[in-house]
Protein backbone atom coordinates (compact mmCIF):
# COMPACT_ATOMS: atom_id res chain seq x y z
CA UNK A 1 0.00 0.00 0.00
CA UNK A 2 1.30 3.47 -0.86
CA UNK A 3 0.80 5.18 2.51
CA UNK A 4 2.06 8.51 1.18
CA UNK A 5 -0.60 8.54 -1.55
CA UNK A 6 -3.30 7.90 1.05
CA UNK A 7 -1.95 10.62 3.33
CA UNK A 8 -1.74 13.05 0.43
CA UNK A 9 -5.54 12.92 0.10
CA UNK A 10 -5.91 13.71 3.81
CA UNK A 11 -3.26 16.44 3.54
CA UNK A 12 -5.15 18.16 0.73
CA UNK A 13 -8.23 18.14 2.97
CA UNK A 14 -6.15 19.70 5.78
CA UNK A 15 -5.14 22.48 3.39
CA UNK A 16 -8.84 23.15 2.70
CA UNK A 17 -9.45 23.45 6.44
CA UNK A 18 -6.62 25.98 6.77
CA UNK A 19 -8.03 28.03 3.89
CA UNK A 20 -11.38 28.13 5.72
CA UNK A 21 -9.77 29.26 8.99
CA UNK A 22 -10.19 25.87 10.65
CA UNK A 23 -7.39 23.91 12.29
CA UNK A 24 -5.66 22.20 9.33
CA UNK A 25 -6.55 18.58 9.90
CA UNK A 26 -7.75 16.27 7.17
CA UNK A 27 -8.93 12.68 7.00
CA UNK A 28 -9.60 10.18 4.24
CA UNK A 29 -11.04 6.67 4.50
CA UNK A 30 -9.97 3.94 2.08
CA UNK A 31 -10.92 0.34 1.43
CA UNK A 32 -8.23 -2.26 2.12
CA UNK A 33 -7.44 -2.18 -1.61
CA UNK A 34 -6.80 1.59 -1.48
CA UNK A 35 -10.06 2.83 -3.00
CA UNK A 36 -11.16 6.21 -1.62
CA UNK A 37 -14.48 5.94 0.24
CA UNK A 38 -14.78 9.37 1.88
CA UNK A 39 -12.75 12.42 2.87
CA UNK A 40 -13.28 15.45 5.10
CA UNK A 41 -11.53 18.24 6.94
CA UNK A 42 -11.98 19.97 10.27
CA UNK A 43 -15.12 22.14 10.44
CA UNK A 44 -16.14 22.57 14.10
CA UNK A 45 -16.13 26.38 13.83
CA UNK A 46 -18.07 26.67 10.58
CA UNK A 47 -20.56 23.98 11.61
CA UNK A 48 -20.85 25.22 15.22
CA UNK A 49 -20.31 21.58 16.12
CA UNK A 50 -17.77 20.34 18.68
CA UNK A 51 -17.82 16.96 16.93
CA UNK A 52 -16.93 18.52 13.57
CA UNK A 53 -13.47 16.97 13.53
CA UNK A 54 -12.11 15.66 10.23
CA UNK A 55 -12.21 12.04 11.38
CA UNK A 56 -15.83 12.16 12.57
CA UNK A 57 -17.04 13.95 9.43
CA UNK A 58 -15.15 11.47 7.26
CA UNK A 59 -16.64 8.48 9.09
CA UNK A 60 -20.13 9.97 8.75
CA UNK A 61 -19.68 10.38 4.99
CA UNK A 62 -18.28 6.86 4.68
CA UNK A 63 -21.21 5.42 6.63
CA UNK A 64 -23.61 7.13 4.25
CA UNK A 65 -21.65 5.97 1.20
CA UNK A 66 -21.43 2.37 2.42
CA UNK A 67 -24.93 2.24 3.90
CA UNK A 68 -23.60 1.05 7.25
CA UNK A 69 -22.23 2.59 10.42
CA UNK A 70 -19.70 -0.25 10.67
CA UNK A 71 -16.70 0.21 8.40
CA UNK A 72 -14.61 -2.97 8.73
CA UNK A 73 -11.76 -3.52 6.31
CA UNK A 74 -11.04 0.20 6.03
CA UNK A 75 -7.99 2.36 6.61
CA UNK A 76 -8.23 5.93 7.87
CA UNK A 77 -5.49 8.37 6.90
CA UNK A 78 -5.41 11.44 9.15
CA UNK A 79 -2.90 14.28 9.27
CA UNK A 80 -2.84 14.50 13.08
CA UNK A 81 -3.15 11.74 15.66
CA UNK A 82 -6.83 11.42 16.65
CA UNK A 83 -8.12 12.82 19.94
CA UNK A 84 -10.08 10.69 22.40
CA UNK A 85 -13.44 11.55 20.82
CA UNK A 86 -12.24 10.61 17.34
CA UNK A 87 -10.57 7.47 18.64
CA UNK A 88 -13.92 6.43 20.10
CA UNK A 89 -15.64 7.03 16.76
CA UNK A 90 -12.93 5.03 14.95
CA UNK A 91 -13.42 2.10 17.35
CA UNK A 92 -17.22 2.20 17.11
CA UNK A 93 -16.99 2.26 13.31
CA UNK A 94 -14.68 -0.79 13.41
CA UNK A 95 -12.02 0.85 11.23
CA UNK A 96 -9.18 -1.64 10.73
CA UNK A 97 -6.16 0.68 10.65
CA UNK A 98 -5.18 4.31 11.14
CA UNK A 99 -2.30 5.95 9.27
CA UNK A 100 -1.20 9.22 10.88
CA UNK A 101 0.97 12.12 9.83
CA UNK A 102 1.98 14.02 12.96
CA UNK A 103 1.58 12.76 16.50
CA UNK A 104 -0.27 15.00 18.96
CA UNK A 105 1.52 15.30 22.31
CA UNK A 106 -1.33 17.44 23.67
CA UNK A 107 -4.39 15.35 22.85
CA UNK A 108 -3.35 12.26 20.90
CA UNK A 109 -5.25 9.17 22.02
CA UNK A 110 -3.96 6.37 19.79
CA UNK A 111 -0.19 6.53 20.34
CA UNK A 112 1.13 9.53 22.25
CA UNK A 113 -0.86 9.77 25.48
CA UNK A 114 -2.61 6.41 25.32
CA UNK A 115 -3.61 3.62 22.99
CA UNK A 116 -7.37 4.05 23.06
CA UNK A 117 -7.92 0.72 21.36
CA UNK A 118 -6.02 -1.09 24.11
CA UNK A 119 -8.32 0.04 26.92
CA UNK A 120 -9.74 -2.99 28.73
CA UNK A 121 -13.36 -2.04 28.01
CA UNK A 122 -13.00 -1.65 24.24
CA UNK A 123 -14.03 -4.56 22.05
CA UNK A 124 -12.19 -3.52 18.90
CA UNK A 125 -8.48 -3.09 18.23
CA UNK A 126 -7.00 -0.96 15.49
CA UNK A 127 -3.49 -1.05 14.05
CA UNK A 128 -1.63 2.23 13.68
CA UNK A 129 1.17 3.63 11.57
CA UNK A 130 2.52 7.10 12.21
CA UNK A 131 5.06 9.42 10.64
CA UNK A 132 3.65 9.35 7.08
CA UNK A 133 4.28 12.85 5.66
CA UNK A 134 4.97 13.87 9.25
CA UNK A 135 7.07 16.90 8.31
CA UNK A 136 4.46 18.29 5.92
CA UNK A 137 1.58 17.71 8.33
CA UNK A 138 3.45 19.18 11.28
CA UNK A 139 4.65 22.21 9.31
CA UNK A 140 1.13 22.97 8.09
CA UNK A 141 -0.19 22.93 11.67
CA UNK A 142 2.70 25.02 13.04
CA UNK A 143 2.39 27.66 10.31
CA UNK A 144 -1.36 27.89 10.74
CA UNK A 145 -1.19 28.50 14.50
CA UNK A 146 1.80 30.83 14.19
CA UNK A 147 -0.17 32.99 11.74
CA UNK A 148 -3.24 32.83 13.98
CA UNK A 149 -1.21 34.10 16.97
CA UNK A 150 0.16 37.00 14.90
CA UNK A 151 -3.36 38.29 14.19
Amino acid sequence: MDWRALMDVAFREACKAAAEGEAPIGAALFSSSGELIAKAHNRPISLNDPTGHAEVLCLRRAGEAMGNYRLPGTILAVTLEPCLMCTGAILHARVTGVVMGALDPRAGALVTNMDGSALPFTNHKVWTLHGVMESECSTLLKRFFLEKRKR
